[in-house]
């Protein structure tokens, strides 16, 4: 009889260990995949920062008189170059699209501007940038919904936080009409 109960136990010891090893490995592998959706959100932010610089200096060759919308631009850059968390990238990112837009705009009234090739090539740039960060940003959230779904299921909840698994931030923007297409320029 002592060795049946003994066999029960060691079955029960066994079985929750295999549960939470497993649980365990599976919340690191989606902790991994969200932190690498996010350095790849990263990436293209940057990529379009370095962007911008070329496309304003473009367009201030036609339109010098422009000053405050160039100003405007290079402010929004430098907010989303200094984004740390998702929420504070989202807020960058209705202001930058909220810039961008404005020097569209701009040079929608330089039929010289939007016949160069550099300012062409810089914007079909962007537009795959901005593709880009869409992309990244639904593989970001997607792994993010899975990664807080997991945490809250039970009996995960009972026991993931202590052992350092939090809840992330979905990579959301307050105005998604200011980042619904990417800007563009209307011949």
């Amino acid at each position: 009889m002592e060795w049946i109960i003994l066999g029960i136990v060691v079955a029960v010891v066994l079985i929750v260990g295999i549960y939470l090893w497993s649980t365990y490995n599976g919340l690191v592998k989606l902790k991994v995949r969200v932190d690498e959706a996010w350095s790849d959100i990263t990436v293209q932010l940057k990529r379009r920062a370095d962007l911008i610089p070329n496309l304003i200096e473009t367009v201030k060759g036609y339109a010098s008189h422009e000053k405050g919308v160039f100003e405007e631009v290079t402010k929004a850059r430098a907010e989303t170059l200094s984004a740390q968390t998702p929420a504070e990238a989202s807020a960058a990112e209705n202001h930058l699209q909220s810039a961008l837009k404005s020097v569209f705009a701009v040079a929608e009234a330089y039929p010289q501007l939007q016949a160069s090739q550099n300012f062409l090539q810089l914007q079909s740039e962007l537009v795959d940038t901005e593709d880009k960060i869409q992309a990244a940003r639904r593989f970001y959230n997607g792994g993010v919904r899975e990664l807080n779904t997991r945490i809250k299921l039970f009996p995960n909840t009972l026991f993931v936080r202590g052992l350092g698994f939090t809840e992330r931030e979905f990579f959301e923007v307050s105005e998604p009409a200011a980042i619904s297409e990417p800007p563009r320029v209307q011949f």
